[in-house]
Order: structure tokens, then C-alpha cells, then sequence
């Protein structure tokens, strides 16, 4: 469904509904404040004052009384409001000295209105939070909360080819056969010859694990799909899995291509490690539902998996079994050749003084 112009009567609304209830909080801030150095006194305390000569700038209501007091003293306020008291009563009272002060009796529609305005104020905003998200407004809207966020990579866009990667031989030659069958899938298909499930990328942190996969999908000139485990994790359980399932849906569409989840530690962790070790947390559900995937996943289809960890100790045992990431690729720290390569391939494009 696409997004409403920008003059769409329905953007217009949201925009009304945004300024009314600007207008709204600035009128109850500004009310707030006005009234926040003011101090209820009793009529009695204000007739006193009056006689006085000591009150000023009034403003009379049929109700209430509200003015400043002239040369107030260390424990009188400088502005004050009381309630209105009958003069002929004021009076009588005023001659037994006592203090007496006025009391307002809320009818039953201003009872009605303190209980309905604060519910009515959040309905509206409640109404107009669903009405963005069903527009797309906040990522897509509540239609989209369990879409894939992988970002997907083609050859133009990945510009990464195995001689931008350097210091890791033995692991391009590794990933060698991975090329040759996203290239040649029947060719290979006919020799009988069969891609691994999944394909773990093993190393310390910063040794070109991502680099190396986006080189594997520039050379092979098949589109590349990223994303990092972290991202399956959300707060709503099932999103994860719904994530999982469009992933791999996705990926089925385009074949052939590359799938590489990047920080599989976060997804795959060892069921029943850490605080959140229930049976139905969303963690467990997302790697439930990539374990499921992988067990009717078929690389005939041209779909190659991918991921990176520098953690394998924690990965679930079911992950690394047979018919699932059987296959590791160490990409370790380079040694001194390795380095010395580098070095020229980030020299390549650097203009050196002779």
C-alpha cells in the first residue's frame, strides 16, 4: 500500500490532531505556572490586608479574589488568591474574630470533567499513535513490526571483491567452492557436489569476517543479505521468529544469493545460559525457529548461509551439529606476510611520495 502524499487529507488530520494537542499542553503549562507563586489564603487574612491598604492589581471573579500584597513580609506571599465570602456574612464574622474562609462546591460537571479530561486526553493520543502506525509512520506501522530488517547488498552496492581482502588466504581458498557453486550451480548440481548447510566464520574480533562475506557475494555477483543476531532479538515475543521465517522467505526469491548473520552469539547462545533461561523466552523462540529453517533448508536452492562469531564456545550445540553449521572457516589474526598485504591493499588508491 503506498504512503499518503503529503497533502493527503489524512496527513492533514494527524497534523490538526498534533496541533491541538501542542496547544493543548502550552495552555495547561502556562495555567501551571501562572498559578505557581500563588498562595490560597483565608477571606479573613484578605479583608485584614484590604483594610490595610496593602492589596493591589485584583481581579474579582464571582467565586474568587486574586491580587498582589504591597511590602509583603518574610512569611507573607506575594501574590494570593482566597474565595469569596457574602459581605453581610463576611461582616458578622468579621465582628466575632474569627478566621473564615470561602469554599467552592464542584457541581457534578466539573467532578465529571476532572475523571473524563485525563482519560479523554489519552484516548486521543492513544488513537493518534495507531493511526501513525498503521500509516507507516514509526517504521512501517504494526503490519511491519515482524519484517526482516536485512539489509540487502548487490554487486554494485557491496563493491568488495576477494582483492580487497588480504591476510586470510586459507580462508578464501576455503570459500572458494561457495563462488564456484553460486556461479555454476547445475554445472555443479550434474558432479553431484553439495554446499554445506551453513558456513560458521570463526576469529577474534576485527579480523574481516563481514568483509570477507561481502567479498565472497561481490565475486560470486549475487545479491547479500546482512544482518546481525542482534537485530532478531526484540522485546515482543515471536518477533524474532517472524523475522527469521521473512529472512529466509526473501532470500528463496532472490536466489541465488547469500545469507550472513553477523554475531551469531547473540541469536544462538546456549539454551539455558544466562538469567533468561525459560523454555518460552523470545530468545529461544528466534533460534527454535532458525533451527527449524536450517533442518528444511536446501542449498540446491542457491541460497548459501553464512555467519561470523567470535564466540563459538557459547553457540547452542544444536546449531553446530551435522545438516547445520557443520562447517567452520577459521578467518585468524593475520601474521607478518599477511599484514605486509594489507598494508598494499590500503595502499592501492593513496597517492606515496616516492
Amino acid at each position: 500500500m503506498p504512503a499518503p502524499a503529503p497533502d493527503s487529507p489524512r496527513r492533514r488530520l494527524s497534523l490538526i490532531w498534533v496541533v491541538l494537542l501542542a496547544y493543548l499542553v502550552m495552555q495547561v503549562a502556562s495555567q501551571w505556572m501562572a498559578n505557581a507563586d500563588v498562595e490560597r489564603v483565608p477571606y479573613s487574612q484578605f479583608r485584614e490586608w484590604l483594610a490595610e491598604r496593602r492589596v493591589d492589581d485584583l481581579k474579582v471573579s464571582e467565586t474568587a479574589i486574586q491580587g498582589t500584597l504591597l511590602d509583603p513580609g518574610s512569611e507573607e506571599p506575594a501574590r494570593f488568591v482566597t474565595v469569596r465570602v457574602a459581605d453581610e456574612l463576611a461582616d458578622r464574622l468579621g465582628e466575632s474574630e474569627v478566621e473564615f474562609t470561602g469554599v467552592v462546591e464542584d457541581g457534578w460537571a466539573d467532578s465529571l470533567a476532572v475523571w473524563l479530561l485525563p482519560m479523554g486526553l489519552m484516548m486521543v493520543f492513544w488513537l493518534f499513535m495507531l493511526r501513525r502506525m498503521g500509516q507507516g509512520g514509526m517504521g512501517g506501522g504494526l503490519s511491519s513490526v515482524g519484517r526482516s530488517k536485512a539489509r540487502v547488498y548487490v554487486e554494485e552496492s557491496t563493491g568488495v571483491s576477494f582483492q580487497d581482502v588480504a591476510g586470510v588466504e586459507e580462508a578464501k581458498e576455503e570459500l572458494a567452492e561457495v563462488i564456484s557453486f553460486l556461479k555454476q550451480p547445475e554445472r555443479m548440481g550434474r558432479l553431484g557436489a553439495r554446499l554445506p548447510k551453513g558456513i560458521l566464520l570463526v576469529g577474534p574480533p576485527g579480523t574481516g569476517k563481514t568483509l570477507l562475506a561481502r567479498a565472497v557475494a561481490g565475486e560470486a555477483s549475487v545479491p547479500f543479505f546482512s544482518i546481525s543476531g542482534s537485530e532478531f532479538v526484540e522485546l515482543f515475543v515471536g518477533v524474532g521468529a517472524a523475522r527469521v521465517r521473512d529472512l529466509f522467505k526473501d532470500a528463496r526469491a532472490k536466489a541465488p544469493c547469500i545469507i550472513f548473520i553477523d554475531e551469531l552469539d547473540a541469536l544462538g547462545r546456549a539454551r539455558g545460559l544466562g538469567p533468561a533461561s525459560g523454555g518460552h523466552d523470545e530468545k529461544e523462540q528466534t533460534l527454535n525457529q532458525l533451527l527449524a529453517e536450517l533442518d528444511g533448508f536446501d542449498p540446491s536452492t542457491g541460497v548459501v548461509l553464512l555467519a561470523a562469531t567470535n564466540r563459538p564456545e557459547v553457540l547452542d550445540p544444536a546449531l553446530l551439529r551435522a545438516g547445520r553449521f557443520d562447517r567452520q572457516v577459521l578467518v585468524d589474526r593475520p601474521d607478518k606476510q599477511g599484514r605486509e598485504a594489507i598494508l598494499v591493499v590500503h595502499l592501492a588508491h593513496v597517492q606515496l611520495d616516492p
